[in-house]
């Protein structure tokens, strides 16, 4: 039977307002949009402009008021501290109207900013919800963030509170935040009025009463017994939700703004079409809230179709082995599971045979999403034997905040193209361009553009920066949004997203993807994963160099593997590749959410200035990306 896609697909084509009409009807409004889009207003036009709303409200309190608040909305599993717990719409309710009762108390108000800088507790996800309620707009920074990169964000969002907490978790060790927050605090020039800190029971943090700082828990339990009640506040649909920072450890940081209306239309739309879900259905994401990731798909897409969210504290492997996520998926009966391949990879990696699969019953999962990096085909053709089920790769971006390209269980799937996050989604007319701007042939390698305007859901500039996000975003290639990927469509339509325009090497005047290299070495047995950065030749202007972390247990000699890598490139690919330097690495630097540093090693490899990246996982990694560059001649001159 044909996917339904096709039918959706042209339906926005023929009438785009009628589309997203009629799917902001899965909405409620306080006051039903008349113009579903204006664009004349905003950067490139405005969704749902006179419409009148509230987040909260659409992922909460209708659902209480429909009698499903018996229902869970989330499943906390902290592998961290052994805790397992259950919410239900009613007790999320509960919780949500107490912290806002907090904030409201302390004088946040509708279009406020509030910083939320917690780790993967269940008072993260509801004071998200509780800045909602109040028309607040929240900033989520990644817990343990360093303090500079907090202060930059509190700086550019003039946030009235903070909240956040005593310490995170990671294996082996925990991370105190509030010296990083007293730190962000003093060195911005813009200071809270406010900080809430949730004490964890591994680490209690001084309290600076003279600063502001207050006991979170103290504070809510204090609104919960005396039960009051905080109204949901109507916001208008173009009004912003939250701000999402993405960068900015030089100047001003770039902060993404989401609205409200555009923003749950898009993402109701997603989660029974993309994601093929049903009330009550199960969905775990197993990201963190301080990417776009858990914001969509932890918090707001779950709790807007009624669905139950697994919020996961731990990692996928060591916490405390490979089977970690077979195990969640068997505890809570999860139905559809999203997480980044590099996750994947380290399982791939630490159990090559799937041995841990066995151990557990997994037969409720119908589908795995991944996004967020490459999913090369070696590990995506791993997780489809392993666990005998769609496995979709689909690709999106902080800036559009839900999928660009996908295949769609909820739709009916279409056939695989391994390589491809198969076809655009209804809103995304995708094209391919030279750097001229001019449309190239299909099958030909190019900058990946979305025509103008950008859907629902996207954001609608950057905070307070519009005419940053025009430079950034628009300018390049006039009537288009730039994605900074670079990649093809084929003749059937199938997207194809091969690298960072920035990952495109030039080698001796040919244009090579560094992607396209990293694919043919992950096909190499005994490789579990691999990073391809160009570096600085004399000759030839860039080649291509390779890294490689083996899959555990591997005997072999170290030279012939990296002779049998250099040999698939070479046949794969050809010698105009000119790959001839492969490193074999015990691990590549990543940042927290899995993304691999390229551009910070090749910074390394061609001896140029470079920073520590706020994002990293692990900065002693660099180190010893260093150490190998030097021993193959590289590196002479970094400076970090």
């Amino acid at each position: 039977m044909q996917s339904r896609y096709f039918d959706a697909y042209k339906g926005w084509q023929q009438n785009p307002e009628e589309f997203w009409r009629a799917a902001a009807k899965e909405i409620h409004w306080f006051k039903q949009p008349a113009r579903i889009f204006d664009r004349d207003q905003g950067v490139y036009g405005r969704w749902f402009p006179d419409g009148e709303t509230n987040t909260c409200y659409n992922c909460l309190d209708r659902h209480v008021e429909a009698g499903r608040g018996g229902q869970r909305a989330f499943i906390y599993d902290s592998v961290m501290t052994g805790t397992q717990k259950s919410f239900t719409y009613d007790d999320v309710l509960v919780e949500v109207q107490a912290i806002a009762a907090v904030l409201r108390k302390h004088g946040v108000a509708k279009g406020d900013r509030v910083i939320i800088y917690m780790p993967m507790v269940p008072e993260a996800v509801f004071s998200m919800l509780a800045c909602a309620r109040l028309g607040a707009v929240h900033s989520v920074v990644f817990g343990g963030f360093a303090a500079q990169e907090l202060a930059a964000r509190l700086e550019d969002s003039k946030a009235k509170v903070i909240i956040s907490a005593s310490c995170g978790l990671e294996p082996g060790r925990v991370v105190a935040y509030k010296p990083l927050l007293d730190q962000a605090i003093d060195m911005a020039k813009t200071k809270p009025d406010y900080c809430l800190i949730l004490q964890r029971d591994q680490l209690h943090a001084p309290l600076r009463y003279e600063h502001g700082d207050r006991d979170f828990a103290d504070a809510v339990e204090m609104e919960k017994v005396s039960g009051t009640e905080v109204p949901c506040v109507a916001v208008k649909a173009t009004d912003p939700l939250y701000i999402l920072y993405t960068s900015g450890t030089t100047g001003q940081p770039k902060g993404v703004v989401r609205d409200n209306g555009g923003h749950m239309v898009a993402l109701r739309w997603s989660m029974e079409n993309i994601y093929g879900l049903k009330p009550e259905d199960v969905f775990w994401t197993a990201s963190d809230i301080g990417w776009v990731v858990g914001h969509s798909y932890i918090v707001y897409g779950p709790l807007l179709a009624g669905n139950t969210s697994v919020i996961f504290e731990g990692k996928p492997v060591g916490t405390p082995d490979a089977g970690t996520f077979w195990r969640v998926i068997n505890d809570h009966r999860v139905k559809v599971l999203f997480t980044a391949p590099t996750a994947f990879r380290a399982i791939r990696r630490e159990d090559p045979e799937g041995d841990f699969i066995a151990r557990f019953d997994t037969s409720s999962l119908t589908a795995l999403f991944l996004a967020g990096e490459r999913a090369d085909t070696e590990t995506l053709k791993w997780a489809e034997q392993k666990l005998r089920i769609p496995v979709i790769d689909h690709w999106w971006q902080t800036e559009t905040g839900w999928p660009m390209a996908a295949n769609t269980m909820g739709l009916g799937l279409m056939p695989t193209k391994h390589g491809s996050p198969t076809r655009p989604m209804p809103g995304y007319a995708i094209d391919v361009l030279d750097d001229a701007g001019h449309p190239v042939p299909s099958g030909t390698l190019g900058n990946i553009v979305v025509k103008l305007p950008l859907p629902p859901g996207c954001l609608v500039s950057f905070w307070q920066a519009d005419e940053r996000f025009r430079d950034a975003c628009l300018a390049e290639f006039p009537g288009y949004y730039k994605t900074a990927d670079a990649g093809l469509v084929d003749d059937e339509g199938y997207v194809f997203v091969i690298a960072r325009t920035d990952d495109v090497i030039n080698c001796a005047g040919h244009r090579l993807s560094t992607g396209a290299m990293e694919e043919v070495c992950a096909m190499h047995p005994d490789v579990a994963e691999c990073a391809v950065i160009g570096v600085s030749d004399a000759l030839k202007g860039q080649v291509p160099c390779g890294f490689v972390v083996l899959k555990h247990n591997v005997a072999r000699d170290h030279a012939l593997i990296k002779k049998e890598v250099v040999g698939l490139i070479r046949n794969e690919i050809g010698p105009v590749a000119a790959f001839k330097t492969v490193m074999v690495v015990d691990r590549l630097p990543k940042t927290r959410s899995g993304k691999i540093l390229r551009g910070t090693m090749q910074k390394i490899a061609d001896g140029m200035p470079w920073k520590m990246p706020a994002t990293i996982d692990d900065p002693a990694i660099l180190d010893e990306i260093t150490s190998i560059l030097k021993a193959n001649g590289y590196a002479r001159s970094a400076a970090a």
